[in-house]
């Protein structure tokens, strides 16, 4: 594939025509690509992730605002965390396929950082950050809109798994909620995690992350969706 069709292939999966490209190829630049490549700190994409940061805590504060009329600040604090951590922002890089089109150096590359969280969270900070001075603040917010906030309810849920289950399970009083770690795949560093929830001795819950609390987190998930479909 030529950096072009990479290119226009990228803006498809986001939704978004540049004027200037050259900002969505620095969105996707890793310090360790630019590092290995000899080329200046600044290009690499940490100041589109600077910038594009500060837009999404202003967008999702008004939508969260605009959204939840009767909520007190503190829950809208806490429901914004939710939204823009560092593993709901992977998740929704995921969705775009994002860490695929990153620019990563071989080191980089060879540990799984295409997978990893904590660069492809930044790295759809960074496109933000590319739509908002390629296009303006209403072409950043409709980006945000359709990939970070949608879905509020099923990623604020996500988020919360683990005490919302905490919580179901301590109002039913039905035993104590303990997690397992059933098994472990992969290198070490590119390792996957299986986790299984406990209500006493009783299996109510199962999944898989790339570390034990994802792992748990997703078995937490699993447990209250199928509490939910059972009711």
């Amino acid at each position: 594939m030529t950096k072009t069709d990479y290119l226009k292939e990228l803006e498809n999966r986001i939704g978004y025509r540049f004027q200037d490209i050259g900002l969505l190829e620095m969105s996707m630049r890793h310090s360790s690509y630019t590092n290995e490549h000899k080329m200046s700190r600044l290009q690499c994409n940490e100041r589109l992730e600077f910038l594009g940061d500060a837009v999404l805590e202003v967008v999702s504060s008004e939508f969260l605002y605009n959204m939840y009329p009767d909520k007190p600040e503190g829950e809208l604090t806490k429901m914004r965390a939710s939204l823009v951590c560092e593993p709901t922002l992977a998740y929704d890089a995921r969705e775009i396929d994002l860490g695929n089109f990153l620019l990563l150096g071989k080191g980089e590359e060879t540990t799984g950082g295409r997978s990893r969280n904590s660069v492809t969270s930044d790295a759809i900070e960074s496109v933000i950050g590319a739509i908002f001075l390629d296009g303006g603040f209403a072409n950043a917010k409709e980006f945000i809109l359709a990939h970070v906030l949608d879905d509020v309810e099923h990623k604020q849920l996500f988020y919360d798994s683990k005490t919302i289950l905490q919580e179901i399970i301590q109002g039913e009083k039905e035993g104590d909620v303990s997690y397992v770690i059933t098994g472990e795949k992969g290198p070490d560093h590119n390792k996957s995690f299986d986790a299984e929830v406990l209500v006493g001795s009783e299996k109510i819950g199962g999944g898989s992350g790339r570390t034990k609390k994802a792992a748990e987190q997703h078995a937490a998930y699993d447990a209250i969706c199928r509490i939910k479909k059972s009711r």
